[in-house]
């Protein structure tokens, strides 16, 4: 009888010497995605909020938007947080939190020095803003599908007071969309016609469900007029944010990339 024995075959990752297989080297790692540059007025405060901490993607998706609504939409300063006829900035994705900071040091709505502490016992900048500590911060946020709501309420007071000149900004992650009390928000909102209402969709492809069509037809078929831009194209951000009909709420859908 005749015994045949199979030779072992190295894999081809791997190369064969006349001292034996030596194993492929390791695969080198991942590069990590790299961070957008930030706004050049906005990159002293926010480095003096990281203060050598790592942040996560999410703060940086939001930054550009942030920039240009404070820099060249919002009709707000430090002299007029409390003018009944201000804009409104709503932020509902407060776990991006820092760069709102940021951006709000680099205006002059809080001092610089109140970054070196944020998220400290005794700051007043907390992990999530806080309408009561914060000059100009307009609500509370942490639990996120809230601020969308919030805003239309916001739009329903001033339109019932008889102020019609200020605007409602209410900016939102994409994941935050898979909450229920958003599908409420937008159709009361398109229903109603709050034309002073403006969503702002920071868009890195997280969402759980998304939406046929994309997420610009979950607000348009609800009567909403829409624009999808490039989040981190100041000029067509500032186009898009500007491009309000006033019959109508509007939605911007600010489109980074997956992960951030």
């Amino acid at each position: 009888m005749t015994t045949t024995t199979a030779s072992a075959t190295p894999p081809a990752s791997a190369r064969s010497t006349p001292q034996g297989t030596v194993p492929a080297p390791p695969a080198p790692p991942v590069p990590r995605p790299v961070a957008a540059p930030v706004p050049p007025p906005v990159a002293a405060p926010l480095e003096r909020v990281r203060a050598g901490r790592e942040f996560g993607a999410n703060v940086y998706s939001t930054i550009d938007v942030l920039w240009v609504l404070y820099d060249r939409v919002l009709r707000i300063t430090p002299d007029t947080v409390d003018d009944p006829d201000r804009d409104r900035f709503l932020l509902s994705k407060g776990h991006a939190v820092a760069g709102y900071y940021a951006v709000l040091a680099a205006k002059g709505f809080l001092p610089a020095g109140w970054l070196d502490e944020q998220g400290g016992p005794d700051s007043r900048l907390g992990d999530h803003p806080d309408r009561t500590l914060v000059p100009g911060v307009e609500i509370g946020s942490g639990s996120l599908g809230h601020g969308l709501g919030l805003g239309v309420g916001t739009a329903l007071g001033l339109r019932a007071q008889g102020r019609l000149t200020p605007r409602v900004y209410v900016l939102l992650g994409d994941a935050e969309l898979d909450e229920g009390s958003n599908h409420e928000a937008i159709a009361y909102a398109g229903a109603t016609g709050l034309g002073s209402l403006t969503a702002v969709v920071v868009d890195n492809h997280s969402a759980t469900h998304g939406w046929p069509g994309g997420l610009a037809a979950r607000f348009t078929v609800n009567g909403w007029s829409a624009a999808m831009v490039d989040g981190r194209d100041h000029d067509a951000l500032h186009r898009a944010l500007t491009g309000h009909d006033n019959h109508r709420p509007h939605v911007v859908v600010a489109v980074v990339d997956s992960g951030e």
